[in-house]
């Protein structure tokens, strides 16, 4: 067990109530608000959006330094820098085996529901479709140098996810060869973390606002009428997530780690309704970092795994991608055999990556994709625009859930991990502290030997 995870914690103190319950309750009832207001006034609806917008940007506005502060303690703390290059390739191999599982998964269902027979394409479609191709999204060598910030700060000001993991790992390993001239800047990391999840567990208060506004927008734009003439796309994408969710990565769940998935979920219960409400797997990003910390996978490897995974492991999107490309290619009458699919499907794999932190980047790296590799198919992209946002909402919850179940996979792999510690936490004995985000009773990260040594850490 790597010396980073406490081999235990305190519960919550039992005298405090955990009115957050209440909170989440609300986020339900706004859901079904704003539902219905969608669906009663559209204009209303689409006009609510702001709210949805405003509360998703102030989670944002989190990510950063919700990063910087886990992964700088994470390295810092931990002995041999070696132990952390190994986590990083173990994740990184990790991730582009699920990704083609996924792919895979997506290609066979497609080829058996051939849900785009039948539809035709007009001239306002295919000009829609042409708008959904985005600028933004980067050739793979633009993309890499992309990840070098422009400064030191301005990694944190541009809500770059991969720019603020570099700067995150330079100051880890920085503080690490300090040694212990470097234990007071690792202190002062460790207040200014317990500061920003404060921050966080404040701004959480809002999302009933911000869910009402984010579901009433998404049923307003759309309506009932995209949903019936796209129900067997919608209906054969969300039952694939299901089943790539629930029997691969539940299976590996169960083989790996001994968890089942379903208690393992039930942890994320909240993680999940947050995204449900805003369409967004950033959204529950930094309460992602916590809950896995206080489940017990050590800081280096919650600190590596969770914001590369965010970039690099997008179960869901290779999913959407996979059917979208079939469907179109179906809806346009040219179907395409396995022989052309597997090369664009490829392709897509690594236009998802270059197209990483892109807004919008399921449909968008969709669009560029089909433009760099087959532009006849852009015309057919315009179909799937009313139903995007409802298919996002399993993007992003599939995205979520394999992130989730990687981290501890990995942990797992890499003997990061309390196991004991995982059980009580699941049985409900360790509660999380949803006030605070963290477990305020820890012991401090900066007493971490800087070399290794035989003595272990000084109970606190």
């Amino acid at each position: 067990m790597a010396a980073s995870t406490p081999d235990t914690a305190p519960a919550a103190p039992a005298g405090k109530r955990d009115r957050t319950h209440y909170l989440y309750i609300a986020v339900i009832a706004a859901v079904a608000l704003g539902i219905a207001v969608g669906l009663i006034w559209p204009s209303v609806g689409v006009e609510l959006k702001p709210l949805g917008t405003g509360f998703v940007n102030l989670i944002k506005m989190m990510i950063s330094p919700i990063i910087f502060c886990t992964i700088v303690i994470g390295i810092g703390s931990v002995r041999k820098a070696a132990k952390v290059g190994a986590v990083g390739g173990i994740a990184l191999g990790y991730f582009v085996v699920m990704s083609l599982v996924a792919l895979t998964i997506g290609l066979v269902v497609g080829n058996i529901l051939h849900p785009g027979d039948g539809l035709h394409i007009t001239n306002a479609i295919k000009a829609t479709g042409h708008q959904q191709v985005d600028s933004e999204a980067l050739p793979p060598v633009d993309f890499v140098l992309s990840i070098i910030p422009t400064t030191f700060i301005s990694a944190f000001t541009q809500q770059q996810v991969l720019q603020t993991l570099l700067v995150a790992l330079l100051t880890g390993f920085a503080l690490q060869a300090m040694g212990s001239a470097g234990q007071p800047i690792l202190r002062g990391v460790e207040h200014l973390q317990k500061l920003v999840f404060r921050i966080l567990g404040m701004v959480m208060w809002a999302a009933p606002v911000g869910a009402f506004g984010a579901i009433a927008a998404v049923t307003g734009s759309a309506g009932l009428d995209a949903l019936k003439q796209l129900a067997i796309l919608m209906l054969g994408f969300y039952v694939t997530c299901f089943l790539f969710v629930f029997l691969v990565l539940g299976a590996l769940l169960r083989i790996v780690a001994g968890l089942n998935v379903f208690t393992f979920f039930k942890y994320l219960g909240r993680e999940f309704l947050l995204i449900l409400s805003t369409s967004s797997s950033e959204s529950a990003l930094p309460r992602l970092i916590a809950k896995m910390e206080h489940l017990g996978v050590s800081k280096s490897v919650v600190g590596i795994t969770v914001p590369t995974g965010y970039s690099f492991n997008l179960d869901g999107t290779m999913i959407y991608m996979t059917m979208a490309s079939l469907f179109i290619a179906d809806a346009m009458g040219t179907p395409m055999a396995i022989g052309e699919q597997i090369p664009l499907l490829l392709f897509l794999l690594l236009a998802s990556k270059g197209a990483a932190g892109v807004s919008g980047a399921g449909l968008a790296t969709l669009a560029g994709g089909l433009q760099s590799h087959k532009p006849a198919l852009v015309d057919g992209v315009g179909l799937i625009v009313g139903i995007d946002r409802f298919m996002s909402e399993a993007r992003a919850l599939t995205n979520f859930a394999g992130n989730s179940v990687a981290t501890v996979l990995i942990g797992t792999w890499t003997k990061e991990i309390d196991k004991e510690r995982v059980g009580r936490v699941l049985a409900g004995e360790l509660p999380f502290d949803e006030t605070t985000l963290l477990d305020e009773e820890e012991r401090p990260l900066a007493e971490v030997p800087e070399q290794g040594g035989e003595k272990e850490l000084a109970k606190a």
